[in-house]
């Protein structure tokens, strides 16, 4: 790359570094760390919760399939995640909310202790702590792989460079840095995201290819669904992205959490649900042109990667670089810091007891600690990425598939419909779908969609049936589920519109 890209680059990574250190002025408490200390606005709130959902495996694993099987990466990657978050503007944001502003919650996991018991919460805990390691893994290791492609970096010197950057901002900053960042990354992705497609349309003659490019593209390019991504896998992925972007990714609870009321929440849920629903489609326009384009290529996960390094000048494909980091050091920073808090107040104190008396300096200090070796651990097992089956299977195969048994119980319990669901509906649910992620991948070597689709069916049909037909109640479960369905004080009613009676 020219002297101009390194420049843009170095340029943004300093600017992060600034963000963080100014936002560790505004970090008190172990609070402040992981829910922002509940003042956290709407807009801020919702633009974090969108760009901390998805990373720079848009421009690696799925740009590879846009440039394979065309449109229907747009549907089951992200028009899911758009109706999952609609979904949860409704269902799932101002509970989360409650949990923090009544009942004190900085953790996702944290309430379920009571709302289950604490074997529920650690199965959960350690599951999904071990599960993020090897997601944000794959996210490393698709930075890694565009840095390589475009200035030939080695891919564990890749993997390290952003890892250190990131895990400065995010250490010192918490929850604050990883928001406000988020919005300067957004800024920056529109800006590189605009060039990209300004140079396609050049190349493809025009702005109108905006409508007339379809036509030319392979067969079957613009069909919602393929024999392989079918209608199933795209239903059962609203299910799973529903569950897994409303807290089952526990960083994006926080953001619910984060914002001063439920109203607030709920607004900030339906404006990352619209930037779902639109956005992708602005970014993935090159992808979808690159058959066109670069045909014939031999490893079609590098296409976005070779389109900017083959169209752009000199100093804006630092910028589109920029901007693809922009995407994984977003998700990577906030999910960083979830997983922080889920082992600082949620796994730690169950191992010792001194730290359930912790000061608040002590807690901040092991929260940051904390931090720094969960990062760690994900750039030491991103350098064993293609090892483990590529950036796709990861995010596809394991992660789609694994959440639905992980999120199921954290996000149900919330909801008063399952109160008659207690410790034993929760944990063998979450059993039971794990040990069929196993048989069907390991044993019966099924296909993609009944990979997706078994896990997240029989997880939920056990932890319903169990709830039915050996039902648990307690006085402490039942509390809590009434405390986050319960919006009759003054400020939830005005926040909703409802007027107040005299």
């Amino acid at each position: 790359m020219h002297a101009l890209d390194w420049t843009m680059i170095c340029a943004y990574f300093a600017l992060m570094i600034v963000i963080g250190w100014w936002s560790h002025k505004r970090i008190s408490d172990v609070k402040d760390f992981f829910t922002a200390g509940g003042r956290m606005p709407w807009w801020l709130a919702g633009i974090s919760h969108h760009m901390s959902g998805y990373s720079a495996v848009l421009f690696v694993a799925y740009a590879g399939v846009a440039y394979t099987s065309g449109v229907t990466v747009y549907f089951w990657g992200f028009a899911s995640i758009g109706i999952g978050v609609g979904i949860g503007s409704w269902l799932f944001a101002a509970r989360w909310n409650r949990l923090r502003s009544k009942l004190g919650v900085a953790s996702p996991l944290e309430y379920l202790a009571k709302r289950y018991n604490v074997p529920t919460q650690q199965a959960l805990a350690w599951s999904g702590s071990l599960l993020k390691i090897f997601d944000i893994a794959a996210k490393w290791f698709a930075v890694a792989t565009l840095l390589h492609v475009f200035a030939g970096l080695d891919y564990n010197l890749g993997i390290l460079i952003t890892g250190a950057v990131t895990l400065v901002y995010c250490t010192i900053g918490g929850l604050w840095a990883d928001a406000l960042t988020d919005f300067g990354q957004f800024v920056i992705q529109a800006i590189a995201a605009i060039v990209m497609i300004v140079v396609v349309l050049a190349k493809l003659g025009g702005i109108s290819a905006l409508w007339t490019m379809w036509d030319k593209l392979p067969e079957g390019h613009v069909n919602p669904v393929t024999s392989k991504y079918t209608t199933i896998f795209l239903l059962v992925y609203v299910l799973v992205k529903t569950l897994e972007y409303n807290g089952g990714m526990w960083n994006l609870a926080q953001r619910y959490m984060a914002a001063p009321n439920t109203h607030e929440a709920k607004r900030g849920a339906r404006l990352s649900s619209a930037l779902y629903l639109l956005w992708p489609l602005v970014l993935m326009f090159p992808m979808f042109a690159a058959p066109l384009l670069i045909p014939g290529i031999k490893d079609p996960t590098q296409s976005y990667a070779i389109m900017t390094t083959t169209f752009l000048p000199p100093g804006l494909i630092g910028l589109v670089l920029a901007g693809i980091f922009s995407h994984t050091m977003a998700m990577v920073s906030s999910d960083a810091n979830a997983i922080s808090a889920v082992i600082t107040r949620d796994m730690i104190p169950a191992m010792f007891r001194r730290a359930r008396q912790w000061t608040d300096t002590q807690g901040l200090k092991a929260a940051r600690i904390t931090t720094v070796v969960f990062v760690a651990l994900t750039m030491l097992v991103a350098t064993q990425a293609q090892n483990l089956g590529g950036v796709l299977q990861i995010v596809v195969n394991w992660v789609a598939a694994l959440m639905g048994p992980i999120s199921i119980p954290l996000l149900l319990g919330m909801l008063p419909w399952f109160r008659k669901c207690g410790p034993r509906a929760a944990l063998i649910s979450w059993a039971g779908g794990l040990i069929d992620y196993a048989l069907v991948y390991y044993v019966f070597k099924a296909n993609q969609t009944v990979l997706v689709a078994t896990p997240i069916l029989v997880s939920l049909a056990l932890y319903v049936g169990l709830g039915l037909l050996a039902p648990e109640r307690s006085a402490a479960a039942d509390e809590i589920v009434d405390t986050v369905n319960h919006a009759d004080d003054d400020v939830d009613r005005k926040q909703e519109g409802t007027a107040v009676p005299a």
